[in-house]
C-alpha cells in the first residue's frame, strides 16, 4: 500500500493495490467446509460472468459479504478472483439486509406491490453498513482505480467513496427498477439516497424509464439541473462540482456458454427425460422464478387454473412445471407468497388431476445450471409474468437455449426484457383475461410463427451479451473520468465508442470452469443474485 500527501495539509491518502474494484452486497462464494479452496466454493451469477475477465486482466478485487454473519474473514483468492470480505453481524443482516434493503427499498422500487416498511433503526443500520463498504473500497483501490458498485443495498457508497477517494472513477449500476418520483417520494431518506448515488460519475439503469425516473427525482427533490442524460451536481456536500451521467445499460446473459450447454448430448437427453417424467404431453409450459411477490406466480397459476376449468386447455395435453427457488424465507411477505402459491398449486391439482396426469409440477428448490438448461430445452412455452422486474434474465436464458428457433415466450410488459425481446407474446399480468389469452396464443402458435419470432429474439441475445454489457458500461465510465469536459447531453454514446474505450479484457469469457449456476433464475445478482 502506498501513500501520498492529500490536498488537505497534514493528511495522507492511502492507496491499495487493486486497479479495478467490484463492490456488491455478496461475494460470489458459498461456505463449503468440506471442499477445497479454503472452505469456499464459487457460486457466480451473471455479474461475475461479466466482470471476471476484467478482474483477471487487471489487478482486480471484489468487495462483499461472505453470507456468513458474525465472522471476520481475511481476503482470499479463488478461481482467479481476489475477494475482500466485509463483515456483517446478525443484527446487520436483520436490519440492513432483511430490513431496509428488502422490506423497505425492494417493495418501494417494485411499484409498492406490498407496502414498504420505514424504520429509523433500519436506516441507521443501512448507513452504517454502507460506510463499512466504502471504507473497504478506500483501502483496497489503487490510485486512479475504477470502482464499480452494484445495486440497491449500497446506494450510499458512491458518495462515501468520492469523499474518501476523489481520485477514483466511480460507477454504479442499479439492477432493479427505479420507481417513479411519486412513489420514491414516500421514502423518508429520499434525499440521502439521491445524494449517495450522485457520488458516482456514471449511474446505470436497466431501462431508459428508470434513468428518467432518477433524473426527475433529482430535479424534484434536490433542485439540481438535468439535461439529457446528465445531472449537474453543484459545489457542496464536501465535494467539488461535477457532472453525472445517468442512463440505461440493459444487462444480458452469457449467451455463448448457454448455447454450448444446450448442445450437450447429456443435457439434451435429460430434457427428453423431463418430458417423459411429466407424461410426454403435447405442451410443456415452464415457470422459473425466485419465490417473490414481484414475479406474478399467483397470477400465472390463476390464469392457468381458469383455462383448465373452462376446458380451453386439456389436462391430458398440457402440463405446467413451476420452479420456485427459495428466497428471503424469514421475511413475512415471503412466507405469505409461498403459502399462497402452494395453496393454488394444491387447488389446481386437486380439482383437475386425473390418474396419470398432474397439471402442475411444483418444485420449491434451486437447480444447477446444467439441469436448468435441460428444463429450458424441455419447455415448449416459457411463462415470465413478473408484475415488475428490472430485466428478468430467465426470459433471455430461455431464448438463448432455443438453438432450433422453436418454443414460445410469454412475457410481462413490465419487465426490462420486454423492451428487447419483441418476438415474445406480450401480456399484462394484472389482467387475468389478457394473461389467459397470451398463454393460449403461445400454446396454439403455428410452427412457422414460432420460428420467426424466436429467431428474432435469438438474434438480440446473441448480439447483446453480458460481456458486451460490462464492456459498454466500463468504456463509458473510463471516458467520463478521462474526459470530463465531454460529458454533455448531446454527445452521442455509440456502441463503437464504448467498445473502443473498454478496458483490456476478452470479448467473451474464455474460462468456463466456473460459470454461473444461477445467473438470472435463482438469485439476486448482488447475492445473486
Amino acid at each position: 500500500m502506498s501513500t501520498v500527501n492529500s490536498a488537505e495539509p497534514g493528511t495522507e491518502t492511502h492507496f491499495g493495490d487493486s486497479d479495478f474494484v467490484v463492490v456488491a452486497n455478496r461475494l460470489p462464494v458459498d461456505r463449503d467446509p468440506d471442499g477445497e479452496n479454503g472452505g469456499w466454493r464459487t457460486s457466480p451469477g451473471g455479474l461475475v460472468t461479466a466482470v471476471a475477465p476484467v478482474m483477471k486482466a487487471q489487478e482486480g478485487a471484489w468487495i462483499g459479504w461472505t453470507g456468513v454473519p458474525d465472522e471476520d474473514f481475511a481476503p482470499f483468492s479463488i478461481d482467479g478472483m481476489h475477494l475482500t470480505p466485509v463483515t456483517l453481524t446478525s443484527e446487520d443482516v436483520r436490519r440492513y439486509y432483511e430490513g431496509f434493503s428488502n422490506a423497505t427499498l425492494w417493495p418501494l422500487y417494485h411499484d409498492v406491490i406490498v407496502p414498504p416498511e420505514y424504520h429509523r433503526t433500519w436506516w441507521d443500520a443501512y448507513v452504517r453498513v454502507n460506510e463499512r463498504f466504502a471504507a473497504k473500497v478506500a483501502e483496497t483501490a489503487a490510485e486512479s482505480a475504477t470502482v464499480w458498485i452494484h445495486d440497491y443495498q449500497l446506494q450510499l457508497v458512491p458518495l462515501m467513496v468520492r469523499r474518501l477517494r476523489p481520485d477514483v472513477a466511480i460507477g454504479f449500476f442499479n439492477h432493479i427498477p427505479f420507481p417513479p418520483y411519486e412513489l420514491f417520494a414516500q421514502l423518508p431518506w429520499r434525499d440521502e439516497i439521491l445524494r449517495g448515488l450522485l457520488g458516482a460519475d456514471l449511474v446505470g439503469f436497466q431501462r431508459s424509464a428508470d434513468a428518467a425516473n432518477f433524473r426527475r427525482a433529482v430535479r424534484g427533490r434536490l433542485g439540481f439541473t438535468t439535461k439529457g442524460s446528465t445531472v449537474t451536481v453543484p459545489e457542496g456536500e464536501s465535494l467539488s462540482a461535477h457532472v453525472v451521467r445517468a442512463e440505461a445499460f440493459p444487462i444480458s446473459i452469457d449467451t455463448p456458454y448457454l448455447e454450448e450447454l444446450a448442445e450437450d448430448p447429456d443435457i439434451v437427453e435429460r430434457a427428453r427425460q423431463i418430458r417423459e417424467d411429466v407424461g410426454n404431453p403435447k405442451v410443456v409450459m415452464l415457470g422459473v422464478d425466485r419465490m417473490d411477490y414481484t414475479k406474478g406466480i399467483r397470477h400465472r397459476l390463476k390464469a392457468y387454473g381458469e383455462l383448465l376449468a373452462e376446458g380451453r386447455l386439456n389436462v391430458e395435453d398440457v402440463v405446467l412445471i413451476q420452479i420456485a427457488t427459495p428466497s428471503r424465507e424469514r421475511l413475512e411477505q415471503y412466507k405469505i407468497i409461498r403459502h399462497d402459491v402452494e395453496l393454488a398449486v394444491g387447488r389446481i391439482n386437486g380439482e383437475q388431476v386425473d390418474v396419470g396426469s398432474i397439471p402442475v409440477r411444483y418444485l420449491h428448490h434451486s437447480y444447477p445450471r446444467d439441469e436448468m438448461t435441460a428444463f429450458f430445452l424441455a419447455a415448449d412455452v416459457m411463462l415470465v409474468t413478473a408484475l415488475r422486474d428490472g430485466m428478468n434474465l430467465v426470459a433471455k436464458e430461455y431464448v438463448a437455449c432455443r438453438k432450433n428457433d422453436d418454443g414460445a415466450l410469454v412475457l410481462s410488459e413490465f419487465t426490462g426484457a420486454a423492451e428487447q425481446l419483441k418476438g415474445a407474446v406480450m401480456i399484462n399480468p394484472h389482467d387475468i383475461g389478457n394473461l389467459k389469452a397470451g398463454i393460449l396464443e403461445a400454446v396454439e402458435m403455428d410452427e412457422r410463427t414460432r420460428t420467426r419470432r424466436m429467431r428474432q429474439m435469438r438474434k438480440k441475445v446473441t448480439t447483446d451479451t453480458v460481456s458486451q454489457w460490462s464492456k459498454n458500461f466500463l468504456a463509458e465510465l473510463t471516458h467520463i473520468k478521462r474526459n470530463p469536459e465531454d460529458i454533455v447531453p448531446d454527445r452521442p454514446v455509440t456502441q463503437k465508442s464504448r467498445t473502443a474505450l473498454a478496458p483490456d479484457a476478452p470479448a467473451e469469457p474464455s474460462d468456463r470452469a466456473h460459470q454461473p449456476e444461477e445467473a438470472g433464475w435463482a438469485a439476486d445478482i448482488s447475492t445473486s443474485r
